[in-house]
């Protein structure tokens, strides 16, 4: 397999209306592989083509890229700690069953909560610690892991409180040590409308119109754009500066900026202990059945967006993987988008 293969499963994914855009980085912990943009950014017939500047709206990367990151040198610096309960943190975690949950279970999605609340999202960040508060939890914390957002959302919040800052100004101060092409919560004037396109979901209020610069999610849109579970852009390059890294942290490189440390990386990005979960801290981590598919060594770590989105890193095999995709601009399922990734991932298994 090939970069020539990985390359047809991305056109023929366009060709089947899987997503109209994407913009690809692979290399190693010293420099660029593969770098290319495919297709345009709508399915109009009209539409600009796709070039590797073009920002996409990262999602739920942002988990990983963003408001992990930003945890890690609130830990470092020892404002935050892993091991912090949520009941002294917010007024309205209350009861027993929730008593125990604490900072480490967000992290591994194992708080118990479910992955979106019921109702429209709130309007403002009382609202939302209100009702993620109080919610009724699905499970008893720890003894399973069910991906969702409402967790990350609080770990923005908390982030802001114990940073003293926002979560983007945080970011943005660690980020700028790496020095990506293009990665923030808000892009730049001149580059909001050269962004991939996405399509409000149909319960979205801001419908039938086009998303251009602005976040998918309505969650993070209600929150201003900046939330713990989405809100983050960024182009392909910007996302493999980020990975590349986390890379040569993972392999041992002790000379990154903070957080990257090889110890705190590691940490972060190591299966934890929560039964049947392929979960570390934030990241995901390798397993056969899921998009990274099947030719990833077992330590490989990474993580997806609704959006389309994905990254994955193999200190292993020293590589790292950045596909971004607008698959939310009327294009293919959940599944579909799936399938694309897995055979994206298998196709660079030699490369």
């Amino acid at each position: 397999m090939s970069v020539d293969d990985a390359r047809r499963a991305i056109e023929d994914a366009i060709g089947a209306r899987t997503f109209p855009a994407a913009s690809i980085e692979v290399g190693d912990r010293d420099s660029t592989i593969w770098s290319e943009a495919l297709g345009t950014l709508t399915f109009d017939a009209a539409s600009l083509p796709t070039v590797i500047e073009t920002p996409f709206d990262l999602a739920s990367l942002t988990k990983v890229i963003a408001t992990t990151t930003v945890v890690m040198e609130l830990v470092r610096t020892g404002r935050l700690r892993l091991d912090e309960r949520l009941s002294a943190l917010f007024s309205d975690w209350r009861g027993a069953d929730r008593e125990s949950v604490t900072v480490r279970d967000l992290l591994a999605h194992a708080s118990g909560l479910s992955a979106r609340l019921v109702d429209q999202p709130p309007e403002t960040r009382r609202e939302f610690e209100h009702d993620i508060g109080t919610i009724a939890l699905d499970y008893t914390p720890r003894t399973q892991s069910v991906y969702g957002d409402l967790g990350f959302i609080l770990l923005g919040f908390l982030a802001a409180d114990r940073g003293g800052a926002s979560l983007a100004a945080q970011f943005d101060a660690i980020v700028v040590r790496l020095k990506p092409d293009q990665l923030a919560f808000e892009l730049p004037s001149d580059a909001r409308s050269l962004a991939a396109p996405t399509q409000p979901m149909k319960d979205d209020a801001r419908r039938p119109r086009i998303l251009r610069g602005e976040v998918h999610d309505n969650y993070a849109a209600a929150l201003g754009g900046v939330a713990g579970h989405a809100g983050l852009f960024g182009t392909a390059p910007g996302v493999g500066a980020f990975a590349r890294a986390l890379l040569r942290a993972s392999r041992g490189d002790v000379h990154l900026p903070p957080p990257f440390s090889p110890s705190a990386v590691r940490e972060f990005s190591a299966r934890g202990s929560v039964p049947g979960s392929s979960r570390a801290l934030g990241w995901d981590t390798m397993l056969p059945t899921s998009s990274c598919g099947t030719r990833m060594s077992a330590a490989a770590f990474g993580h997806v967006g609704f959006t389309g989105t994905s990254l994955w890193i193999d200190p292993l095999r020293d590589r790292y993987f950045v596909l971004l995709t607008n698959r939310a601009c009327g294009g293919g399922t959940l599944d579909q988008m799936r399938a694309v990734r897995r055979a994206f991932h298998d196709a660079l298994g030699d490369v």
